[in-house]
Protein backbone atom coordinates (compact mmCIF):
# COMPACT_ATOMS: atom_id res chain seq x y z
CA UNK A 1 0.00 0.00 0.00
CA UNK A 2 1.31 3.34 -0.95
CA UNK A 3 1.72 5.81 2.09
CA UNK A 4 -0.72 8.78 1.61
CA UNK A 5 0.67 11.79 -0.24
CA UNK A 6 3.22 10.29 -2.23
CA UNK A 7 3.91 11.67 -5.18
CA UNK A 8 3.31 9.17 -7.80
CA UNK A 9 3.65 9.14 -11.97
CA UNK A 10 0.00 9.30 -12.15
CA UNK A 11 0.15 13.21 -13.04
CA UNK A 12 -0.04 13.31 -16.95
CA UNK A 13 2.16 16.41 -16.78
CA UNK A 14 4.45 15.08 -14.14
CA UNK A 15 5.13 11.99 -16.79
CA UNK A 16 5.64 13.98 -19.79
CA UNK A 17 8.35 15.50 -17.76
CA UNK A 18 9.93 12.25 -16.30
CA UNK A 19 9.65 10.82 -19.94
CA UNK A 20 11.82 14.45 -20.94
CA UNK A 21 13.98 14.02 -17.98
CA UNK A 22 14.70 10.45 -19.25
CA UNK A 23 15.76 11.06 -22.38
CA UNK A 24 18.28 13.38 -22.04
CA UNK A 25 20.02 10.42 -20.68
CA UNK A 26 18.96 8.26 -23.70
CA UNK A 27 16.48 6.33 -21.33
CA UNK A 28 12.79 5.56 -22.29
CA UNK A 29 9.90 5.57 -19.62
CA UNK A 30 7.49 3.14 -20.46
CA UNK A 31 4.14 3.92 -18.98
CA UNK A 32 1.83 0.52 -18.50
CA UNK A 33 -1.95 0.89 -17.40
CA UNK A 34 -3.27 0.60 -13.80
CA UNK A 35 -2.85 -2.77 -11.91
CA UNK A 36 -0.99 -3.93 -15.36
CA UNK A 37 2.23 -6.27 -14.30
CA UNK A 38 5.52 -4.33 -14.22
CA UNK A 39 8.08 -5.82 -16.50
CA UNK A 40 11.64 -5.58 -14.43
CA UNK A 41 10.16 -4.96 -11.16
CA UNK A 42 12.82 -6.22 -8.62
CA UNK A 43 11.01 -5.17 -5.58
CA UNK A 44 7.67 -5.81 -6.96
CA UNK A 45 4.19 -3.51 -8.14
CA UNK A 46 4.05 -0.48 -7.87
CA UNK A 47 7.77 -0.09 -8.21
CA UNK A 48 9.71 0.79 -11.28
CA UNK A 49 10.94 -1.86 -13.34
CA UNK A 50 14.38 -1.78 -15.59
CA UNK A 51 15.44 -3.27 -18.63
CA UNK A 52 18.01 -2.02 -20.98
CA UNK A 53 17.28 1.72 -20.89
CA UNK A 54 13.40 1.52 -20.00
CA UNK A 55 12.13 2.65 -16.74
CA UNK A 56 8.65 0.59 -16.37
CA UNK A 57 5.84 2.52 -14.42
CA UNK A 58 2.68 2.87 -13.67
CA UNK A 59 0.36 5.61 -12.28
CA UNK A 60 0.59 4.40 -8.74
CA UNK A 61 4.67 3.57 -9.38
CA UNK A 62 6.11 6.40 -7.18
CA UNK A 63 8.26 9.15 -8.82
CA UNK A 64 10.80 8.28 -6.24
CA UNK A 65 11.03 4.54 -7.13
CA UNK A 66 11.16 6.05 -11.33
CA UNK A 67 14.00 8.34 -10.29
CA UNK A 68 15.86 5.33 -8.01
CA UNK A 69 16.21 3.07 -10.92
CA UNK A 70 16.68 5.57 -13.84
CA UNK A 71 19.65 5.88 -11.17
CA UNK A 72 20.62 2.92 -11.53
CA UNK A 73 20.48 2.76 -15.38
CA UNK A 74 22.24 5.66 -15.06
CA UNK A 75 24.76 4.65 -12.79
CA UNK A 76 25.91 1.12 -13.39
CA UNK A 77 29.04 0.53 -15.87
CA UNK A 78 27.69 0.21 -19.88
CA UNK A 79 28.54 -3.78 -19.48
CA UNK A 80 25.84 -3.97 -16.92
CA UNK A 81 23.97 -1.61 -18.90
CA UNK A 82 23.66 -3.70 -22.19
CA UNK A 83 22.18 -6.97 -20.25
CA UNK A 84 20.05 -5.34 -17.26
CA UNK A 85 16.93 -6.77 -16.80
CA UNK A 86 15.29 -6.43 -13.52
CA UNK A 87 18.30 -6.47 -11.23
CA UNK A 88 20.42 -3.11 -10.97
CA UNK A 89 23.26 -5.47 -8.98
CA UNK A 90 25.73 -3.25 -8.12
CA UNK A 91 27.48 -2.49 -4.86
CA UNK A 92 27.15 -0.17 -1.70
CA UNK A 93 28.98 2.72 -3.04
CA UNK A 94 26.92 3.22 -5.95
CA UNK A 95 23.77 2.45 -4.21
CA UNK A 96 24.16 5.48 -2.19
CA UNK A 97 24.84 7.21 -6.00
CA UNK A 98 21.56 5.93 -7.04
CA UNK A 99 19.94 7.71 -3.93
CA UNK A 100 22.10 11.03 -4.38
CA UNK A 101 21.51 11.17 -8.21
CA UNK A 102 17.66 10.77 -7.44
CA UNK A 103 17.54 13.48 -5.34
CA UNK A 104 19.70 15.36 -7.84
CA UNK A 105 17.40 14.51 -10.44
CA UNK A 106 13.67 15.41 -8.53
CA UNK A 107 15.24 19.21 -9.01
CA UNK A 108 14.97 18.74 -12.84
CA UNK A 109 11.17 17.84 -12.35
CA UNK A 110 8.31 20.18 -11.52
CA UNK A 111 6.28 19.99 -8.63
CA UNK A 112 8.64 17.85 -6.84
CA UNK A 113 12.13 19.04 -5.93
CA UNK A 114 14.60 17.16 -3.53
CA UNK A 115 12.99 18.53 -0.16
CA UNK A 116 10.03 16.49 -1.68
CA UNK A 117 11.21 14.08 -3.02
CA UNK A 118 13.53 13.33 0.19
CA UNK A 119 10.22 13.14 2.48
CA UNK A 120 8.78 10.90 0.15
CA UNK A 121 12.07 8.33 0.44
CA UNK A 122 11.60 8.78 4.31
CA UNK A 123 7.55 8.16 4.25
CA UNK A 124 8.26 4.81 2.15
CA UNK A 125 11.09 3.80 4.18
CA UNK A 126 14.29 4.18 2.63
CA UNK A 127 16.85 3.92 5.36
CA UNK A 128 19.87 5.74 5.91
CA UNK A 129 21.98 5.34 9.12
CA UNK A 130 21.44 9.84 10.34
CA UNK A 131 17.73 8.75 10.65
CA UNK A 132 16.43 10.36 7.52
CA UNK A 133 17.14 11.13 3.53
CA UNK A 134 17.60 14.87 4.54
CA UNK A 135 20.44 14.15 7.33
CA UNK A 136 22.08 11.94 5.04
CA UNK A 137 22.09 13.94 1.50
CA UNK A 138 23.24 17.20 3.63
CA UNK A 139 26.03 15.12 6.12
CA UNK A 140 26.85 11.99 5.05
CA UNK A 141 27.03 11.37 1.80
CA UNK A 142 30.21 12.64 0.36
CA UNK A 143 30.89 9.15 -0.70
CA UNK A 144 28.12 8.89 -2.70
CA UNK A 145 29.16 12.29 -4.70
CA UNK A 146 32.27 11.68 -5.09
CA UNK A 147 31.47 8.33 -6.61
CA UNK A 148 29.12 10.51 -9.22
CA UNK A 149 32.01 12.72 -9.52
CA UNK A 150 34.73 10.18 -10.49
CA UNK A 151 32.26 8.85 -13.00
CA UNK A 152 31.08 11.99 -14.55
CA UNK A 153 27.22 11.83 -14.40
CA UNK A 154 27.39 15.04 -11.87
CA UNK A 155 29.92 17.93 -12.02
CA UNK A 156 31.50 20.20 -9.25
CA UNK A 157 28.66 22.14 -8.16
CA UNK A 158 26.53 18.88 -8.20
CA UNK A 159 25.02 19.67 -11.75
CA UNK A 160 23.72 16.45 -13.72
CA UNK A 161 25.56 15.87 -16.22
CA UNK A 162 22.75 14.02 -18.30
CA UNK A 163 25.32 11.25 -19.51
CA UNK A 164 25.54 7.50 -18.62
CA UNK A 165 28.47 5.93 -16.73
CA UNK A 166 30.92 5.11 -19.57
CA UNK A 167 28.84 7.17 -22.00
CA UNK A 168 29.97 10.13 -23.89
CA UNK A 169 28.34 13.27 -22.94
CA UNK A 170 26.32 14.97 -26.09
CA UNK A 171 28.39 17.50 -27.68
CA UNK A 172 26.32 21.05 -28.66
CA UNK A 173 26.02 21.36 -31.96
CA UNK A 174 26.24 24.94 -33.15
CA UNK A 175 24.01 25.66 -35.72
CA UNK A 176 26.15 27.26 -37.62
CA UNK A 177 28.69 24.50 -37.52
CA UNK A 178 27.78 21.95 -40.91
CA UNK A 179 30.82 20.08 -40.01
CA UNK A 180 29.57 19.37 -36.45
CA UNK A 181 26.11 17.87 -37.37
CA UNK A 182 24.87 14.79 -37.08
CA UNK A 183 24.64 12.14 -39.95
CA UNK A 184 21.01 12.04 -40.77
Amino acid sequence: MIPPGIQTCGDPALQAHLTNLLARYGLRLVPHPARAPLPGSWWGEPEAGIIGHEVHVRPDTPIHSALHEAGHVICMDAARRATLHTNAGGDDLEECGVCYLQILLADQLPGVGRERLMQDMDAWGYSFRLGSTAAWFGDDAADARDFLRAHGLIDADDRPRFACRGAVPPVPVAASDATLAPFE
